[in-house]
């Protein structure tokens, strides 16, 4: 049951309390002594009101990986069980959850490291005082470093942008942020150890990395709920900077509310990873095409024992072996030189950072050899500046031809940023069927209007609109306002990037041809240009 909520005012429906209390406590068949942190992410009950323009102003700056989650939260759990004899079961269980729209996993873990130990001592009064503590903390605003004060330790962060060089170091801040002296400083709001979360499954990367990119249906049966969930947020992280755009489940529960809609055998699984712990899943995942079972990692002399690939048909009992259960034959082949530099990493002792950071350099890569066609030939349907006029509608963007697409490939392909050789058509064939083309294609066609539209309004500040008004009739010049007034609006909801001094221009200009109009026009538009 939940005994606190913080701040007080917050409202949860009791679907969402319901969701929290079963997600926040690993399976009993987890065996989790100690202090266990873990992850996990549900749907919010419909209806809930959300700050829409606060996400919008954050996410249009943010990289699509980290934007704000509109349907769902995740859940960033610090769980304690110790033997408790006082205690009708024997065990002292309770679990500290904090709730955000942010995939700052990093960040709220490193927090709840912070914050729990303390709460599990003091309680009530601890919980309130990191709550003013956080209340006053700034709005993460992309490319800005923050301090974060919570007790008495300041946690320094940057907010990364979509202006940043995927890959490269932060940008290095500026004297006038005024940062406050010996900061914890963490190098990531968001990053996993990849190479810990990847040590039994290195040598089916690329078969990883392409079952997440093209959105198939995935469980990954792990033997703790932090192996789950770690090892699902390393998957979806892994197409980075392509967002993943279907359903994820860091851990997920047979008392999930989708559980039913999940498990169904009347229809083909939907596209989304699941990660599990409970054996009971097994049985009830049979029907699906791809199954990762990861059990305790074990050596094999200097190397983690690497997972095999088995038939669908093995998996029957509840002991079923670790391994990687499909029928998946790759289209591209795998990188013998990233897992020779791996292994000999393990072999020379290098530490697990630097392993995550080879494995990361190189998913992103593998991931910008991929997208890097796409943007191009997307970049190809945009109309040409000089065809935006501001006396008509802007021009339409081309509408995207796979096959089109697929005759560029040739000249400006994969082959032109990466070493790796197999059937790149093949898989850009299957990758327009899945929900990551279509959420990809989606955002790039919404940023390239938005590009328009904020081309449209330069020119038309640009333009001599007084003198086009002089041989106007009214109804024309009234016309104009209008749809000027609509255009501001949406310029301003949708926070259009434009050139200093634009929305001021046309605002002004509205004023004045406003003031020339008769008296009763000027009642029924009203003064002010737009509001």
């Amino acid at each position: 049951m939940v005994e606190l909520v913080y701040p007080q005012d917050v409202k949860l429906t009791e679907k969402e309390k319901t969701s929290i209390c079963y997600l926040s406590f690993p399976d009993s068949y987890s065996g989790c002594l100690g202090d266990t942190q873990f992850s996990f992410r549900f749907r919010q009950s419909v209806g809930r009101r959300t700050s829409r323009l606060r996400d919008d102003l954050y996410n249009r700056d943010a990289p699509v990986t980290l934007q704000r989650e509109t349907a769902h939260f995740f859940g960033y759990v610090y769980f304690r069980q110790v033997k408790d004899v006082s205690v009708k079961r024997g065990y002292f269980q309770k679990s500290l959850v904090l709730v955000s729209r942010l995939p700052y996993t990093h960040l709220f873990h490193s927090l709840m490291q912070t914050i729990a130990p303390e709460f599990f001592e003091k309680h009530e009064p601890c919980l309130e005082a990191v709550c003013n503590e956080i209340d006053q903390w700034p709005t993460p605003v992309p490319g800005q470093t923050l301090n974060l004060p919570v007790m008495g330790v300041i946690l320094q962060v940057r907010i990364p942008s979509k202006f940043d060089k995927p890959g490269g170091s932060p940008v290095r801040q500026t004297a006038k942020e005024n940062l406050l002296p010996v900061p914890t400083l963490l190098p990531t709001i968001h990053e996993l150890d990849l190479f810990k979360c990847f040590q039994s499954i290195l040598i089916h990367l690329q078969m990883l990395w392409e079952l997440t990119l093209l959105g198939e249906p995935l469980v990954v049966m792990a033997p703790s709920p932090t192996v789950s969930s770690e090892t699902v947020l390393a998957l979806i992280s892994s197409i980075s900077p392509l967002k993943f755009c279907c359903d994820f489940r860091p851990y997920f529960t047979i008392h999930d509310s989708e559980f039913r809609e999940y498990t169904t055998r009347t229809q083909a699984p939907p596209s989304v990873v699941l990660g599990v712990t409970n054996p009971f899943f097994i049985k009830t995942f049979q029907s699906w095409p791809h199954i990762v079972r990861l059990g305790e990692v074990k050596m094999a002399g200097d190397l983690p024992k690497q997972v095999k690939v088995k038939k669908l048909s093995k998996l029957k009992t509840l002991d079923t072996k670790p391994g990687i259960y499909t029928a998946y034959k790759t289209f591209l082949h795998k990188d013998k030189i990233l897992i020779k530099r791996l292994l000999k990493g393990i072999q020379r002792k290098r530490p697990s950072e630097v392993q995550s950071a080879i494995l990361r350099r190189h998913l992103l890569e593998l991931t910008q050899s991929f997208i890097i066609p796409l943007e191009r030939y997307m970049a190809s349907l945009m109309p040409l500046q000089r065809s935006v006029t501001p006396w008509k509608t802007p021009p339409q963007i081309r509408p995207f031809s796979q096959d089109e697409f697929l005759s560029t490939l040739d000249h400006a392909g994969p082959q032109l940023t990466s070493l790796l050789r197999g059937d790149w058509i093949g898989l850009y064939r299957k990758f327009f069927r899945s929900p990551n083309f279509d959420g990809w294609y989606r955002h790039r066609h919404r940023e390239m209007t938005q590009k328009l539209e904020s081309l449209h309004l330069e020119v038309i500040c640009d333009a001599d609109l007084l003198g086009w008004t002089k041989d106007k009739s009214e109804v024309e010049v009234v016309d104009l306002i209008l749809k000027l007034r609509e255009k501001l609006i949406k310029a301003r909801r949708q926070q259009l990037q434009l050139r200093d001094g634009v929305m001021d221009k046309l605002d002004s200009f509205i004023s004045s041809i406003i003031s020339s109009l008769p008296a009763d026009l000027q009642i029924v538009l009203g003064t002010g240009a737009s509001p």
